[in-house]
């Protein structure tokens, strides 16, 4: 049986989930599981200062974290209210964030080998799961060669209502075989309590 699923593919859905405080996947900080990669020395490389993509961004709090480590980071989120918080936050904090309100889907067109790395977090969760390849496509087109994805797969659960949809290794294998190659995959060494064990962290890099 088709399964009939929101209408996340358009910005007035998120936009009414926010209006409404229905940001349940608000975590009011960056994401512990990057906190936690970044603070062990994991880093995205480049030769010069490293250009990093925050794809679903929402308030931004990973992007500002990402800025404050030193790089030069793009946000983007399809919500109109998220994106105008992510720049309020960041000019609050002082922080140097390019924020743009884009459908990530077409990221492809104006930023195709843009990035160094990218941070991937309740994106992949966030939009219509029969567009994960799409999606994932999109990250192996906006990455250069040989630059890093970094992403927390969530939730690791079986159903398949959402937002968030869930998430299996399966799924995760799928979508980046024939575009990335894994050089590491475990559970995050953190997690906010109510997502542990619900978490996947990939290390991957673009072919």
């Amino acid at each position: 049986m088709e399964q009939h699923h929101p209408p996340v593919s358009t910005a007035s859905f998120w936009d009414g989930l926010y209006a409404a405080g229905q940001d349940g996947w608000e975590l009011g900080g960056p994401s512990p599981a990057l906190e936690a990669w970044l603070e062990t020395g994991g880093r995205f490389e480049a030769s010069g200062i490293p250009r990093v993509a925050v794809p679903g961004s929402g308030r931004g709090h990973d992007a500002r974290l990402l800025a404050r480590q030193g790089y030069r980071v793009a946000a983007f989120d399809f919500s109109e209210a998220a994106v105008g918080e992510a720049r309020r936050l960041a000019a609050a904090d002082g922080v140097d964030v390019v924020v743009e309100q884009r459908d990530v889907f077409t990221l492809g067109q104006d930023h195709a080998g843009a990035f160094d790395g990218i941070w991937e977090y309740t994106c992949f969760c966030a939009i219509d799961p029969g567009r994960r390849q799409e999606y994932a496509d999109v990250l192996h087109t906006i990455l250069r060669p040989g630059g890093l994805l970094l992403a927390c797969f969530y939730p690791l659960r079986e159903g398949a209502d959402g937002p968030p949809f869930p998430v299996s290794r399966v799924d995760i294998d799928r979508a980046l075989a024939g575009r990335f190659t894994i050089l590491d995959d475990r559970p995050p060494a953190r997690s906010v309590e109510r997502r542990r064990g619900l978490e996947w962290l990939v290390l991957a890099r673009r072919e």
